[in-house]
């Protein structure tokens, strides 16, 4: 008998559970499935759905109505142009900053940094569409600090977001320039730092502090409210922690 009450109670919070909508830049992706997790371990009245892409085609689908509540950016700069045109509730804030790596399928000099990539033997090189997705931008800023931008150029394989860019590496390009973020998922254990990977110098590039907003979409819904604070919280920094986040 108490085993059937229990059954029809975790079945009715399932079936009134509110639905919750965010919007989330796709370096996040790899961290996304732990910290939805967790999220509806201490929330099991709210069910979170997650909608993934580059910074910009988000910020662009939530200027065009889409129901958003929250939105995870992978930088301030989208989020508070969201604000300024009143279509969030309150200023963003940053929730972690991400960090860049140089990630090759194949062993190779990792010892060299981004020098590396003047190597002949790579043709192609991936990276994130800089126009669109703050990663990629990020990169341009580490090539051109580096003094390799303008003789490397030909060999760019744009990506949309920095989650494709991870995609290029397996299926079009020699090498890329990825979140490192995504070199701490599960799929990935198989590969070495400073033999398949290596961070980028953080002094090439300016901080990638990712910022999170409330949509004007989340008012009254208490959900987005609560995914809010929990993003911020001290249990979330720790899981972006564990996928190399700077907190």
């Amino acid at each position: 008998m108490h085993k059937l009450i229990l059954v029809f109670l975790l079945l009715s919070i399932s079936l009134f559970a509110e639905v919750i909508t965010i919007a989330v830049a796709a370096n996040v992706s790899y961290a996304m499935d732990e910290l939805k997790s967790e999220f509806e371990k201490k929330h099991p009245d709210v069910k979170v759905r997650i909608v993934l892409g580059s910074s910009g085609k988000l910020t662009a689908q939530i200027r065009n109505g889409a129901p958003y509540g929250i939105f995870m950016s992978a930088d301030m700069k989208y989020p508070q142009r969201l604000f300024k045109d009143n279509l969030a509730l309150k200023q963003a804030s940053v929730y972690a900053q991400g960090t860049l790596a140089l990630f090759s399928l194949k062993a190779r000099e990792f010892s060299l940094g981004i020098e590396l990539l003047k190597d002949t033997s790579i043709q192609k090189i991936a990276l994130a569409n800089a126009k669109t997705a703050p990663y990629g931008a990020a990169a341009k800023q580490a090539l051109e600090a580096a003094g390799l931008y303008k003789d490397l150029k030909t060999k760019f394989v744009y990506a949309e977001s920095i989650s494709q860019t991870l995609s290029y590496v397996f299926t079009a390009a020699d090498i890329g320039i990825v979140a490192k973020a995504s070199l701490y998922s599960k799929k990935m254990t198989n590969y070495k730092e400073k033999i398949h990977w290596i961070s980028i110098e953080p002094s090439l590039y300016n901080p990638i502090n990712q910022g999170v907003v409330l949509l004007k979409y989340s008012k009254n819904a208490q959900g987005y409210k609560a995914f809010y604070r929990f993003i911020l919280s001290k249990d979330a920094r720790q899981i972006f922690k564990k996928y190399g986040y700077t907190v």
